[in-house]
């Protein structure tokens, strides 16, 4: 999922400074799983600004809306009975989120609630840590399910380097498990440990972010 983390109070507020009519738009996505955007967390981040704004003695109309996706055009669309009269749109989505809405509303101002942090997932309650780069060729079959792109502070494709101690990455102040370890214990686990001694070619990039913008396309899926 994507893992999104709110902006502090106080540079939202900066960014309303000048509005006296906002909408604090939620998503049901991925935001909600990492406690960030959700139902709940519209109401307590529309909360925050009034009271905010009310003991500054410049009071603030706040509209709560939550969608199921902010990712979809679709979902959006009941936005369009609320912003009428409204200033700006607070969008607590991942990055996309406020980029569909300021697409749909360019006449409004829209400010994201969020920084978008990463692909990832739960390791714990309240701990969510990253798992994917999104690199668009995915590898992880040759490395039992686990991906040294993204879990290597180094990206290293044939083994480990020389600075992990213990199953320790020398990365993190000793709290990154060496994905390399985890990989040859999976493998050793399968009874796959000679896939280690397969060097693997440099890895094809072109599909990754630094290609530029990615487009998808499912063809079957066209109207």
């Amino acid at each position: 999922m994507v893992i999104a983390e709110s902006k502090p109070l106080a540079e939202i507020l900066d960014m309303v400074k000048d509005f006296k009519k906002i909408v604090v738009a939620g998503c049901k996505g991925c935001v909600t799983v990492c406690c960030a955007g959700g139902e709940k967390e519209v109401a307590i981040l529309a909360s925050e600004l009034r009271i905010a704004r009310k003991a500054a003695g410049n009071e603030l109309e706040v509209t709560e809306y939550t969608c199921e996706r902010q990712c979809d055009p679709e979902y959006i669309e009941p936005l369009d009975d609320l912003v009428d009269g409204i200033d700006a749109v607070v969008s607590i989505a991942c990055s996309v989120g406020p980029q569909y809405v300021a697409a749909r509303y360019p006449y409004l101002r829209v400010f994201p609630g969020l920084n978008t942090t990463s692909i990832g997932g739960a390791t714990e309650h309240g701990v969510w840590q990253e798992f994917c780069q999104a690199c668009g060729n995915c590898i992880i079959g040759n490395f039992g399910g686990l991906c040294p792109i993204t879990r290597c502070a180094k990206q290293l494709l044939n083994g480990p380097c020389g600075g992990s101690s213990q199953g320790i990455c020398e990365v993190g102040k000793g709290a990154i498990p060496c994905i390399w370890q985890l990989i040859y214990d999976r493998l050793k686990n399968l009874g796959e440990l000679h896939k280690l001694t397969e060097v693997q070619l440099y890895k094809n990039w072109s599909t990754s972010r630094d290609g530029g913008l990615r487009t998808t396309i499912r063809e079957e899926l066209k109207q």
